[in-house]
């Protein structure tokens, strides 16, 4: 009998998965990848790196939180930096930026492949199922990325400051930041990610003729504006709709219409915040006279 219980104990104990929870940064995944190294727990198969916020407590898994470490972190980023290089890195980062399930687990899995193995061009081994899903996650990022670039709809407000706000699949605002501020560098721009609850913002007044200002993090705006940004509208907002909405309703070619294509190419997904599509299909006063 006691036999059979600790051959029932062992069996239990590998089903058992170790879970070592992340503040919810790609700083703080860095911080979790050290303490997996540091305490020897690379070699567990069950091992989850999960992050916090996301993290359903279990009867039986065994969790430890790690808190995030500066300094552990720039370590293991300087470390991995060598075996992956650039390209690598930003696979990384995209990949972390999807917020997809066990995403933290994944990226560790190529991590360890990397060490494991520091001679191989490990991003080019799709065999391997977890650099596979990293590569097809990074894609799919990169399209929302484009997406976001092309249908960001910015309203102009009483502030003097374009605002636009955005719900994005994937946490893609710090990749498209670049973008807006390489563009806009002549006036006050506002992104907000409704989805997260903040948002990036460029000021202007903070420029120079050879740089632009640099990008500020803002998380904190009323709820009533969120909800109705037409409350704070400046004069020529409207007028500025209007003006998109006709261009957007003449050009129209009723014969030549194909939804299912229209949709392929912007998604439905997108129309709520994009000005040419709250015009309605009776909308006369936007159509041209002939």
């Amino acid at each position: 009998m006691s036999q059979l219980l600790q051959s029932h104990d062992y069996i239990v104990g590998q089903l058992t998965p170790s879970i070592v929870l992340y503040e919810p940064s790609f700083e703080g995944w860095l911080s979790a990848v050290f303490y997996v190294y540091a305490s020897k727990l690379q070699g567990d198969e069950s091992l989850q790196l999960i992050a916090q916020d996301c993290y359903v407590p279990s009867l039986i898994a065994q969790a430890t939180s790690v808190a995030k470490d500066e300094d552990k972190a720039e370590r293991v980023l300087i470390k991995l930096n060598q075996l992956l290089g650039r390209s690598g890195m930003r696979n990384l980062l995209w990949g972390f930026l999807s917020e997809k399930d066990h995403i933290g687990t994944t990226l560790f899995q190529v991590v360890k492949y990397a060490i494991d193995y520091p001679s191989r061009h490990i991003m080019d081994d799709l065999g391997n199922l977890n650099v596979l899903e990293l590569v097809q996650t990074v894609k799919s990022v990169g399209r929302e990325k484009h997406r976001m670039e092309a249908f960001v709809r910015f309203e102009h407000t009483v502030e003097d400051i374009y605002f636009a706000r955005v719900e994005p699949d994937f946490n893609v605002l710090p990749l498209i930041g670049e973008h807006f501020r390489q563009r806009y560098q002549d006036q006050h721009w506002a992104i907000y990610d409704l989805a997260r609850g903040y948002g990036i913002y460029y000021d202007k007044s903070q420029s120079t003729p050879k740089r632009p200002a640099a990008l500020q993090t803002i998380t904190e705006l009323n709820e009533a504006v969120l909800r109705n940004p037409a409350s704070i509208h400046s004069a020529d907002e409207l007028r500025y709709q209007k003006f998109w909405q006709g261009y957007f309703t003449n050009v129209n070619i009723k014969e030549r219409k194909n939804p299912r294509l229209h949709k392929q190419y912007l998604p439905q997904r997108y129309w709520k915040y994009l000005s040419e599509k709250q015009v309605l299909p009776n909308a006369q006063h936007l159509k041209k006279q002939r």
